[in-house]
């Protein structure tokens, strides 16, 4: 594999596992800033995720191998690069190449300070000249003590080039229509949004994608305080505590926020709330629970058969979207609740139509 595309697949591999840690504190915040999540705002993000990584990637890797290690140099002069270029004979010469490729590395950069923060020309050349900046010190200090000495040539040229990328970057994102680069107004977050069903699926992910997050991250931690804390190897082989850990914590985690708020984190990310209904909030909590996420959960504590039902519940839940009012799915047709946005002022109309005026009212029906 070459270094090029070693750099890549590393890059790519980063930014897919922070994504996926990053998936739900992105989702609420961008429904808290913008009101929504669009996809083409989310695979900008991804884009700008895996770019962020890749200008890592492509400048300290691969790392020089211990054995062969030789110490770079540095080049303080600024105009190297022209000399270089005049005694270019092609634009396919190393010298042309080279001074293309750091203008290129760093034009994504401006152009996603734009399109994604709403930022310009300055702020790209300031951005730009820092990062670069970083990237060179780190070469030159063979990654802050890693290394002996610098393994790449601390380059002033390659800071000067990388900086003006980012600024290319930001005067090409100007083709952007204005309406997809700016940011929208702080009131847009506060709005209420149209409850689509696309919008509930997406909280059922999150839901899905936060309790394997948290299911893991709890089995590894028992597993490691086991082997390093109370050193009990035994108990690391039978490996019963992390899965002990890796399906309880989710459902006592899960069960508490809804019994206390009345919403899955999923719906907390996207605004989402159960409203009305026939029910008092101490009833219909439970009954969303476990007509939803906790339904599944616990479904996967039951021996060889609950596999199976529990991949039916799954896709009974997911048809039962598409097919049940305003998307409300199983946990609104065993309260008897209807789905709205949780930005909509507390006065609301049930199943029944009954108008729910009063704070006091409105929170009593979960």
């Amino acid at each position: 594999m070459g270094n090029e595309l070693y750099s890549g697949v590393v890059a790519l591999a980063i930014g897919f596992v922070v994504g996926i840690v990053l998936f739900v504190p992105f989702v609420a915040i961008s429904y808290r800033r913008r009101g929504r999540l669009t996809v083409g705002r989310f695979l900008l993000w991804a884009a700008a995720l895996v770019y962020f990584w890749a200008i890592w990637t492509y400048t300290l890797l691969p790392l020089p191998d211990a054995e062969n290690y030789v110490c770079a140099g540095v080049n303080l002069n600024i105009s190297a690069f022209v000399d270089d270029l005049r005694g270019a004979r092609s634009l396919t010469d190393f010298a042309v190449l080279q001074l293309a490729l750091n203008v290129l590395l760093f034009l994504p950069l401006g152009f996603f300070l734009r399109v994604l923060g709403g930022r310009g020309i300055l702020v790209a050349f300031v951005t730009g000249l820092l990062v670069s900046l970083t990237i060179e010190s780190t070469q030159l200090t063979g990654v802050w003590g890693l290394y002996p000495c610098a393994y790449r040539v601390f380059d002033v040229d390659d800071m000067l080039t990388n900086t003006v990328g980012a600024v290319l970057g930001s005067l090409v994102a100007l083709i952007v229509p204005r309406r997809w680069r700016v940011r929208r107004s702080t009131d847009a977050g506060s709005r209420p949004h149209p409850v689509t069903r696309g919008r509930r699926l997406l909280a059922m992910f999150c839901d899905l994608l936060g309790v394997v997050l948290v299911g893991y991250g709890t089995a590894v931690a028992v597993q490691v305080f086991l082997e390093y804390i109370v050193r009990d190897h035994a108990a690391v082989l039978d490996g019963a505590a992390g899965r002990f850990a890796l399906t309880v914590t989710p459902i006592a985690i899960w069960a508490v926020v809804v019994l206390v708020t009345g919403r899955t984190p999923g719906d907390l990310a996207v605004e989402l709330r159960y409203r009305g209904g026939p029910l008092p909030a101490p009833v219909a909590r439970p009954l969303r629970f476990v007509a939803g996420i906790g339904g599944y959960l616990l479904l996967g504590l039951v021996p060889a058969p609950g596999t199976f039902v529990q991949f039916v519940f799954a896709a009974a839940s997911v048809v039962l979207v598409f097919t049940t009012r305003d998307g409300r799915g199983l946990p609104g047709l065993l309260s008897g609740q209807r789905l709205v946005d949780a930005r909509e002022p507390a006065a609301a109309v049930d199943d029944g139509g009954t108008v729910f005026t009063t704070p006091e009212k409105s929170s009593r029906n979960g």
